[in-house]
C-alpha cells in the first residue's frame, strides 16, 4: 500500500479520537499564557503513543520531535496553537465550554486535536520515511507579545533547526472537505494604539472656560485617517480603525481627559514603521495646536505574514494529491493577523486554511463569536493531510 493510501486510511480511523480530543479541549478551555491543564493533557496524549515530549517551552509550549529514518537529514515543523478567547460561548452542545467566559472560538482547540492526530499517524509510519518531524503546541496566540515570539526566543527553531514550518488555521468561510492556499504576503501586522488626550474639563455651558478633550478626539480621530489617505500608497492594503472611545463627562459636564483605543493594520514593514511615526506625530500636534495635549501608546504586535512561495507550492500539490484538485482553492490576502508570522520571518513558512463551513447543518459563524464551530468532518482530513503535507516537503 502506498504511504498516501496508508495516511488517508490512518486519519480516517483516528478521526473519531481526533474528535473526542477536540471536544475535550473545547469544553476545558484556557486562555493565553494560562494554558497549564491544556498543555499536561497534549503531552499526556503524546506519551500515551511512545513520544517523549519537552514542557515548559514559553511556560506553557509543549514541542515532541518524531525521527524517521535517517533522522538528521532534515526536519520540517509543524504548529497548532492551543489558547482560548475570553467570550462566553453561546452554543448548546455537549462539549460547550465549562469554563465561565471563556471559550475556544477561534478554532485552536481543532488545531491542537488535529496536530495531535498528525502525530499519531506520523508516529506509526516513521519507518517509512526519512527525516524529523518537530510538533509545536504553541501558547497565546491571541495575545500580544505572542506565544510564537517567546518560544523563538526560547530556542524552538533549534536543536535541531526546522529547514520550514507549516501552520494550519480553520477557516469558517471555506466548505468543509476544502482546503486554502495563498502564496506570499497573506496577513497584516498588527499594532495596538492607544491615545490619552488632555484638556481642562468644566461646566458644558461655559466652553471658553475649557481645553474640550472630546473636540481634539474627534479632530485627531479624523486627521488620522489621512496616514491612510494620503501617505499610504493605494496599492498597499493598510487598515487604521478606533473602535472604543471614553469620555467621562456627561451632557453638561466636559471632561478632563479623552481615551481612544484602535489598531493598525499593515503588509510592508517599511511602511508600517513609517506609519507609526506618523500617527504619533499627528495625534501630538492636532492636540497641541488646539491647546491641549496627546500622549500616544503603541503597543507593537505581530509582523505581516508571508507564506514563502515554494513552500506554499510544495503543501499545495500534497494537498491536492490528498483531496483532489478540485478542492484546493485559492484565498485572498486579509487585514487579519497572526503570530504565526514571526515564523515567517525567520524561515520559510507556510499557513493555509482547512474548510469548516456546513451550511445545512447550520455551521456558518465566524472566529471570534460566541456561536462559532465547526462541522467535525474536518478533523477527519486535517490529522492526515497534515502528515503528509509534512512528509512531501520531506521529500523536497
Amino acid at each position: 500500500m502506498s504511504l498516501l493510501l496508508t495516511i488517508q486510511q490512518l486519519s480516517e480511523q483516528y478521526a473519531q479520537e481526533v474528535v473526542s480530543i477536540r471536544r475535550h479541549l473545547h469544553a476545558h478551555p484556557e486562555l493565553s499564557y494560562q494554558e497549564f491543564n491544556t498543555a499536561e493533557f497534549i503531552a499526556q496524549q503524546l506519551r500515551t503513543i511512545g513520544l517523549e515530549p519537552q514542557k515548559g517551552i514559553a511556560q506553557t509550549g509543549v514541542v515532541v520531535l518524531i525521527e524517521g529514518k535517517n533522522p538528521s537529514k532534515k526536519t520540517v515543523a509543524l504548529r497548532a496553537d492551543i489558547d482560548a478567547l475570553p467570550i462566553t460561548e453561546a452554543n448548546e452542545v455537549g462539549y460547550k465550554s465549562q469554563n465561565t467566559g471563556v471559550m475556544h472560538a477561534c478554532g485552536h482547540d481543532v488545531h491542537t486535536a488535529s496536530l495531535l492526530g498528525t502525530a499519531k499517524i506520523l508516529n506509526e509510519t516513521k519507518l517509512r520515511w526519512e527525516g524529523s518531524v518537530k510538533l509545536i503546541f504553541q501558547p497565546g496566540e491571541e495575545k500580544n507579545p505572542g506565544g510564537a515570539s517567546i518560544m523563538i526566543k526560547e530556542g524552538v527553531l533549534q536543536n535541531p533547526a526546522p529547514a520550514s514550518i507549516i501552520g494550519q488555521h480553520v477557516f469558517p468561510l471555506l466548505p468543509v472537505g476544502k482546503i486554502g492556499f495563498r502564496e506570499g504576503k497573506y496577513m497584516a501586522s498588527s499594532d495596538e494604539i492607544y491615545l490619552k488626550v488632555v484638556g481642562k474639563g468644566g461646566h458644558g455651558a461655559a466652553p471658553e472656560l475649557t481645553v474640550d478633550p472630546v473636540v481634539i478626539a474627534s479632530h485627531i480621530i479624523i486627521a488620522l485617517q489621512q496616514v491612510i489617505s494620503r501617505n499610504a500608497s493605494p496599492k498597499q492594503p493598510t487598515v487604521l480603525t478606533f473602535g472604543k472611545i471614553t469620555a467621562m463627562g456627561a451632557t453638561n459636564i466636559i471632561p478632563d481627559e479623552v481615551n481612544i483605543a484602535g489598531t493598525f493594520r499593515a503588509l510592508d514593514e517599511t511602511w508600517r514603521n513609517e506609519g507609526l511615526k506618523k500617527i504619533r506625530k499627528m495625534a501630538e500636534s492636532v492636540a497641541d495646536g488646539m491647546g491641549g495635549r496627546c500622549e500616544v501608546n503603541i503597543h507593537r504586535g505581530y509582523p505581516y505574514l508571508e507564506n514563502n512561495p515554494d513552500l506554499t507550492r510544495c503543501i499545495r500539490q500534497a494537498a491536492e494529491e490528498y483531496v483532489g484538485k478540485e478542492n484546493v482553492v485559492d484565498i485572498d490576502l486579509t487585514l487579519g493577523s497572526e503570530d504565526f508570522a514571526y515564523y515567517s520571518q525567520i524561515i520559510p513558512a507556510s499557513f493555509y486554511r482547512l474548510g469548516t463551513r456546513n451550511e445545512s447543518k447550520g455551521i456558518t459563524s465566524y472566529v471570534h463569536t460566541p456561536t462559532f464551530n465547526i462541522d467535525e468532518d474536518a478533523l477527519t482530513i486535517g490529522p492526515g493531510l497534515m502528515a503528509w503535507m509534512a512528509l512531501h516537503e520531506l521529500m523536497r
